[in-house]
């Protein structure tokens, strides 16, 4: 009777339960549809993330094949002894970094591109090879296109000269702006010993030295710089005051807008770090972009074995401060800003972060360095680095027997600038990097 009742009420209400029914159904496909909408989206730029192509279209399929010689990347190797700082808050800030020459910031260079690819960074890069139209000031033309589901450039890391106007209108406004400067003696003699084979004014002082036979090509450029340097000849813009022509400075000669231009610097820069004291430079800059201490680890790139580094007697050192007086000074200058925030940062408190800096970089590179000091020839195409003619840029060999995660790590933290730029470029627009023009 009781089932006889209830087929009844259910017969009686079936129009009331089917309508339910479809009413819970159409909830169901909303939601359902809502939450892939969000998952499709998540890859969308907010905070160093952007969207990733379809996995079935042409270009994410080429990008994957040619992604093979480059392991996933993840993360550090993980060990349970290694510190860990702050931690990385969820939009990282864009970052332009200027990349000076022979200042240490190659190495900067990597330790940025390793950051920006784990987040999914949108770069700026050149239109056409590794820099900006170097040494044409910076120009929003030099600069590529946005790729597909960007909305803006996060990080701006290639070489170029500086120029704060066009860079403004290409970086977002809250962007973060860091360089790297470098006591200016050993910074003169790195570039003149690795660009004596391109930059005229060093060619032209390396021919009459091997005629002569008894100076090195540096102290002959040295005694009368002049006699080989034209200042009309772009060429020669890493031939007197370096430091100062890739900031945007006049190099040649003080003049009345220096003061007004170092101010726009200082003003622009929220750090300039010293290559003196680049545990210290990183810790700040950690603090800068909230970095754990694992994300700064590093080892030194672009490096020259010890017997190709000429010693400085005192002679030497007052003749290059006498030909590079403006760079002595934007040194100086900024030094003793650096200094300051070292100060407000807090000595004690900065030493000891700096220890668990060293700390956690030496667990980081015995786990990924077989090899230091490693000469060309001795190393694989993708790792190793770009040679001069004139001197030897070494590298390193990595562990072997690593995990495929830990070897994706390591392969980037020792990785050449040339080899990351062109992996990074493909990685955002599924082609290779074009060629400067000829006309």
């Amino acid at each position: 009777m009781t089932l006889h009742r209830l087929a009844r009420n259910l017969w009686r209400y079936r129009v009331t339960g089917l309508m339910l029914t479809l009413g819970a159904t159409c909830l169901l496909i909303f939601v359902g549809t809502y939450l892939l909408q969000q998952s499709s989206c998540y890859g969308q730029h907010k905070g160093w993330n952007r969207a990733q192509p379809a996995a079935n279209s042409d270009s994410y399929q080429e990008r994957r094949r040619r992604s093979d010689a480059y392991p996933p990347y993840d993360q550090a190797p993980k060990d349970s002894n290694i510190h860990h700082s702050v931690k990385l808050r969820p939009q990282t800030p864009p970052v332009v970094f200027l990349k000076t020459h022979k200042t240490g910031g190659s190495t900067v260079q990597n330790l940025l591109f390793r950051i920006g690819e784990k987040n999914r960074a949108t770069f700026a890069f050149p239109h056409h090879t590794y820099h900006f139209n170097y040494p044409e000031r910076f120009n929003t033309k030099f600069v590529d296109e946005l790729p597909d589901g960007s909305s803006q450039y996060d990080l701006l890391c290639s070489n170029m000269r500086l120029d704060v106007g066009h860079l403004k209108q290409v970086m977002p406004e809250d962007t973060i702006y860091i360089t790297i400067l470098r006591e200016p003696l050993r910074t003169f003699e790195s570039i003149f010993s690795c660009y004596s084979s391109t930059v005229p004014a060093f060619i032209l002082a390396k021919k009459v030295a091997e005629r002569m036979g008894h100076k090195s090509p540096l102290s002959l450029y040295l005694e009368s710089p002049d006699a080989f340097w034209d200042p009309n000849e772009p060429g020669n813009s890493l031939g007197k005051n370096p430091m100062s022509f890739d900031l945007g400075l006049d190099s040649q000669q003080w003049n009345s807008t220096w003061r007004t231009d170092l101010a726009l610097l200082e003003e622009t820069f929220s750090l300039v770090m010293i290559a003196e004291h680049f545990d210290e430079s990183l810790i700040l800059l950690g603090n800068l972009l909230n970095l754990d201490l694992k994300e700064l680890a590093y080892v030194r790139l672009n490096s020259r074995p010890s017997q190709d580094i000429l010693p400085l007697d005192d002679e030497t050192r007052d003749q290059i401060s006498a030909w590079n007086t403006l760079d002595v000074l934007l040194y100086d200058f900024f030094l003793q800003i650096f200094l300051e925030k070292v100060e407000k940062y807090g000595l004690e408190r900065l030493n000891s972060e700096v220890a668990l800096l060293r700390a956690t970089t030496n667990r980081i590179r015995q786990k990924c360095v077989a090899r230091t000091g490693v000469h060309p020839q001795e190393l694989e195409d993708l790792v190793r680095p770009w040679q001069t003619d004139t001197v030897t840029i070494l590298g390193y060999q990595i562990q072997k027997n690593l995990t495929k995660q830990e070897l994706g790590f390591c392969t980037r933290l020792v990785l050449p600038e040339l080899q990351y730029h062109a992996h990074l470029y493909f990685q955002q627009y599924g082609r290779d990097l074009r060629a400067v023009p000829t006309e």
